[in-house]
C-alpha cells in the first residue's frame, strides 16, 4: 500500500466522520467518530496494514505543528487575554478540579465494583 493510498484511507475516514456527524446531527466531533470507525475497522480486520501504521506514525511525529495556529491565536488576542486573565484562570482551575474529582470518583466506583465482582465470582 503506497503512502498516498494510506493517507487517502485516513482522509476518507475523516470525511465519513464529518459527513455522518452533520447528516445525523450527532453531538460528537467528526474526528472522534472517524477514529472510532477506524478503530472498529481494525478490530474487525484484526490487523493494521504496515504502510498505514507508518503513515500514522509519521503524522503523529509532526503533531506539534498543529499547535502553531493556537500559538498565533494567543499572540493575536494577547490584549484580550491580558484583560480577562482572571476569568480564564478561574475557568481553567475549576475545570481541572472538576475533572480530577470526577475521575477519582469514577476510579473509586470502578475499583469497588471490580472488588465486588471478584468476591462474587469466588463464591
Amino acid at each position: 500500500m503506497p503512502l498516498n493510498h494510506a493517507l487517502t484511507i485516513l482522509l476518507v475516514y475523516q470525511l465519513m466522520g464529518e459527513i455522518s456527524v452533520r447528516y445525523f446531527a450527532l453531538p460528537i466531533p467528526g474526528p472522534v467518530l472517524s477514529m472510532l470507525t477506524l478503530f472498529v475497522t481494525f478490530l474487525i480486520r484484526n490487523q493494521v496494514h504496515d504502510r498505514l501504521a507508518t503513515t500514522a506514525s509519521c503524522l503523529l511525529s509532526h503533531l506539534s505543528l498543529l499547535f502553531i495556529p493556537a500559538g498565533v491565536g494567543i499572540m493575536v488576542h494577547f490584549d484580550r487575554i491580558a484583560n480577562e486573565w482572571f476569568a480564564i484562570a478561574v475557568a481553567l482551575m475549576s475545570s481541572t478540579i472538576i475533572a480530577l474529582v470526577g475521575s477519582a470518583g469514577i476510579m473509586s466506583f470502578m475499583c469497588r465494583a471490580h472488588i465486588d465482582f471478584i468476591a462474587q465470582s469466588r463464591r
